[in-house]
């Protein structure tokens, strides 16, 4: 298992663990724009936080599930993946 989730696992987690498909490519291209954009509330991102921790036996921060952008958020976790690793 990798220690950074790429803009494809956000993209998978957000179906898995929200309901939401959104195409990586799509993801990528609303970087920036906020999850509620991409269909995303905050009970979606608390599941996606969840299934992270679970999936990398890490706890995420408490504001990962408070992150406005899949940037934010991307750089949030990765960066906790990576203090961890």
């Amino acid at each position: 298992m990798s220690d950074r989730i790429t803009v494809e696992e956000l993209a998978e987690l957000m179906k898995t663990a929200a309901g939401v498909t959104v195409a990586p490519q799509d993801l990528e291209q609303s970087y920036d724009s906020g999850f509620e954009a991409l269909g995303i509330d905050s009970l979606g991102l608390l599941g996606i936080v969840g299934e992270l921790e679970n999936r990398h036996g890490t706890p995420m921060p408490p504001d990962a599930e408070r992150c406005k952008t899949p940037r934010q958020f991307l750089d949030l976790v990765n960066t906790t993946l990576m203090a961890g690793a």
